[in-house]
């Protein structure tokens, strides 16, 4: 008899676990997605129509070398359930998965980028103290996990507090971020992966993006956990 196995077989009956996407208990070792939801989960494939519409956003940046995102978001659908459970359940460990989950598939599709730094998008000092953590840098730190590219969530810093993307208008959101990230660190030269949940105009990236240039990094990959269905 295997006491560990029926040491935590009692545990989830007296504490059950459940899957963050879909709420079912978790058995055996499974830990924070259920294995069905892991295979289950919306894949943006390589050269898709969504990953051509991905690559169209960034099309007249020309620092931008690739652009990737893992994950197809949709209204009520599992990404949407476990970036909320990130976001405003204090799940943090949820980001970490995803983005190590991301690290890994890049390297078993053979498109992980040749990068030095993978920097996150920084929240503001107001925001972040209200959630307790950035969930960009969990993200990332999955990631980085993964991978063994190095991060920074200190590299940029939001300089101003602004109001939720969400709701805005393609032009509304442009003006939101204008001017709104700077750069703490010498990122000279750098190859630098922008990391973030969810890619829906861009604008937040380009913003950093427009800070790390003035700063003197000329090359950018852009990876995001999860792109919005249009």
């Amino acid at each position: 008899m295997n006491l560990k196995s029926v040491w935590f077989d009692f545990v989830d009956l007296i504490f059950p676990r459940c899957c963050a996407a879909c709420d079912k208990g978790l058995v055996g070792n499974e830990a924070i997605i259920c294995t069905s939801c892991r295979i289950a989960l919306p894949r943006i494939e390589q050269d898709s129509v969504y990953d051509e519409t991905i690559r169209h956003k960034f099309v007249n940046v020309h620092e931008v070398m690739e652009t990737h995102a893992y994950l197809l978001f949709t209204k009520k659908g599992k990404v949407q359930k476990l970036l909320h459970a990130l976001k405003y359940k204090g799940q943090a460990e949820v980001g970490i998965l995803l983005g190590f989950m991301f690290g890994q598939e890049m390297i078993s599709n053979g498109i992980l980028p040749e990068a030095d730094l993978i920097v996150s998008v920084p929240l503001h000092k107001k925001k972040l103290k209200a959630r307790g953590y950035n969930q960009s840098d969990k993200l990332v730190e999955g990631f980085s996990r993964a991978t063994d590219i190095p991060w920074s969530g200190n590299v940029l810093e939001r300089i101003k507090y602004t109001e939720t993307q969400t709701g805005k208008t393609r032009n509304e959101r442009w003006e939101n971020v204008k001017g709104v990230f700077s750069v703490k660190e010498n990122v000279t030269g750098k190859r630098i992966i922008i990391m973030d949940d969810v890619l829906t105009t861009g604008a937040t990236l380009e913003a950093c993006m427009e800070a790390l240039k003035d700063a003197g990094c000329d090359q950018f990959y852009i990876l995001t956990i999860a792109s919005a269905q249009h």
